[in-house]
C-alpha cells in the first residue's frame, strides 16, 4: 500500500495527498460536498467552462500550500511537521462552509450567516468526529496560533486561496489575464519576523498577480451578466420563501422546505442545531431541481423567474456612472407590472438596482512586503516602479441596473 493519493489536476497537474490526517479531510462528508457546489456559482451563464467545483479548488489551494511549506523549510524557516500538516489542513477546509451560490444564500435563506461562520461551526464539528485532531488546524485558522505566518498562508494578501483561484477560474473561464504565475510567487516567498514577504525580485510576479486580481473582478466576478444571473438568483429564492412562510406549498428538497419554511436569522442558526443539519444537505442540486419544478407553478412571479433562470433568459443590465433616477425606475416597474399583469409592488421583483466599487489597490488588501538584499522590506506600493499607486487606488463606482426584458427584446 503506497502512503500517499495522487489526483491528476487539470491545473497543477499531479496532487499528492498523504495517508493519514489529510486524505481522511478529503474523504469526509463534508468535504465532498463541495464536489457539489460550483466554484463560480452563476458565472457559467458567462463563461460556459466555468464548471469547476469548491472541491477542486480546495484541493488546488492545499497542493500550492504543500510546494510553498517546502519552498519556506529550504530557505531555513522552521516549521514542525505538525505545524505542516495543520496548516494544509487548515487549507482544506478553508472553503467548507459555502453553500449554494453562496453569497446568494448568505442574503435570502440563511439569515446573513457568513460561510467563513458556517466554516468554521463545521470544522468544529469534524474536530470532534476526528477526536481533536484539528486542533491546531482551527487554531491557525482562527489566527490564534503564536506563528502568525501560517494564519497569513491561509488567509492573507498572498494567501494559497487567492493564488489557487485566480489560476483556477481563469483556466476554466478562458479569461488569460488571470493566469498568474503562482509557482514563481510560491519560490519568492519568505518569512521575516512572522511576517510573510517577497524577494525583491519576484516584484514583477506580484504587479502581475495585482493587476490580474483586479482585471479578474470586473471581468468574471463582477461581470454585467453574472451579477444580473446573481440578482435574479436572489429575487427567486425571496419570493419562494415569502410564498412559503405565507403557507404555500413549494416543490423542495427537505433540506431546502427546512429553509423555506423556517424564519432564519444568525441567531437561530447559532442556537438550533437543525439549521447547520439541514445547510450541510444542500447543494447546487436541491436549487436547481427546486427551479425546474417552480418554472410550472401558478405564481406569475416564481414561475418566470424560475424559467428566467433555467433557459437563460436574464433580466437586461444596464451599467452607469450615476444612480438610477425614480422615474426610471417607475416607468420600468409600469412596464412590467402590465407585461405579467402584476402589481407594482410584485414587479418590483423584476428591477434590481445596486453599485460595485472596486478600487485598483486597497491597502489593506494588497499591502505586500518586498525584502531586500540587505533585509530591509517596503510594502509594494512604494517598491514599485510600475504600479503607480495614486492611480490605482482611485475608486471606480458603477451603478447597475437590472430589470426584466420587455417582450421584443431579444436575449
Amino acid at each position: 500500500m503506497s502512503d500517499r493519493k495522487i489526483i491528476n489536476d487539470p491545473v497543477f497537474g499531479f496532487i499528492n495527498i498523504p495517508k493519514g490526517l489529510l486524505y481522511d479531510i478529503v474523504c469526509h462528508p463534508l468535504l465532498q460536498r463541495l464536489t457539489r457546489i460550483k466554484q463560480l456559482g452563476l458565472s457559467s451563464a458567462v463563461y460556459p467552462g466555468a464548471q469547476h467545483t469548491r472541491f477542486q479548488h480546495s484541493l488546488g489551494a492545499f497542493h500550492l500550500m504543500s510546494e510553498t511549506i517546502k519552498h519556506l523549510t529550504a530557505k531555513g524557516n522552521f516549521i514542525f511537521d505538525s505545524e505542516a500538516e495543520a496548516v494544509q489542513a487548515a487549507i482544506l477546509l478553508h472553503d467548507i462552509g459555502h453553500g449554494p451560490f453562496s453569497h446568494v444564500l448568505e442574503n435570502t435563506l440563511a439569515g446573513g450567516v457568513s460561510h467563513e461562520e458556517i466554516s468554521l461551526m463545521l470544522m468544529e464539528r469534524m474536530n470532534k468526529d476526528m477526536k481533536g485532531q484539528l486542533n491546531l488546524a482551527i487554531q491557525i485558522f482562527k489566527d490564534e496560533y503564536p506563528k502568525k505566518f501560517l494564519h497569513q498562508l491561509v488567509s492573507g494578501q498572498l494567501d494559497m486561496d487567492r493564488l489557487d483561484y485566480l489560476r483556477r477560474d481563469s483556466f476554466y473561464t478562458g479569461v488569460s489575464e488571470g493566469n498568474i504565475g503562482s509557482a514563481r510567487i510560491i519560490k519568492m516567498l519568505d518569512v521575516k519576523d512572522d511576517h510573510l514577504v517577497v524577494e525583491s525580485k519576484g516584484i514583477y510576479s506580484i504587479e502581475n498577480f495585482l493587476m490580474s486580481r483586479r482585471l479578474m473582478y470586473w471581468q468574471v466576478y463582477l461581470h454585467k451578466t453574472s451579477v444580473a444571473c446573481e440578482k435574479m438568483m436572489i429575487s427567486t429564492l425571496t419570493r419562494a420563501k415569502e410564498l412559503a412562510l405565507r403557507g404555500v406549498e413549494l416543490f423542495a428538497s427537505p433540506a431546502l422546505r427546512f429553509f423555506l419554511y423556517h424564519p432564519i436569522d444568525k441567531k437561530e442558526f447559532y442556537k438550533n442545531p437543525d439549521c447547520l443539519e439541514n445547510f450541510i444537505q444542500l447543494d447546487d442540486n436541491d436549487i436547481w431541481t427546486a427551479l425546474k419544478v417552480w418554472s410550472n407553478h401558478s405564481d406569475v412571479v416564481l414561475s418566470t423567474l424560475s424559467r428566467g433562470m433555467i433557459n437563460r433568459r436574464l433580466f437586461k443590465v444596464e451599467v452607469a456612472s450615476s444612480p438610477i433616477t425614480r422615474p426610471r425606475k417607475e416607468e420600468i416597474l409600469s412596464r412590467i407590472s402590465k407585461q405579467l399583469n402584476i402589481s407594482k409592488k410584485e414587479a418590483n421583483y423584476f428591477l434590481s438596482t445596486s453599485s460595485i466599487e472596486n478600487n485598483m489597490y486597497k491597502k489593506e488588501d494588497d499591502s505586500i512586503e518586498i525584502i531586500y538584499k540587505d533585509g530591509s522590506t517596503r510594502d509594494i506600493a512604494k517598491a514599485s516602479d510600475m504600479l503607480n499607486i495614486s492611480l490605482l487606488s482611485r475608486k471606480v463606482k458603477k451603478y447597475y441596473i437590472c430589470y426584466l426584458r420587455s417582450e421584443n427584446d431579444g436575449h
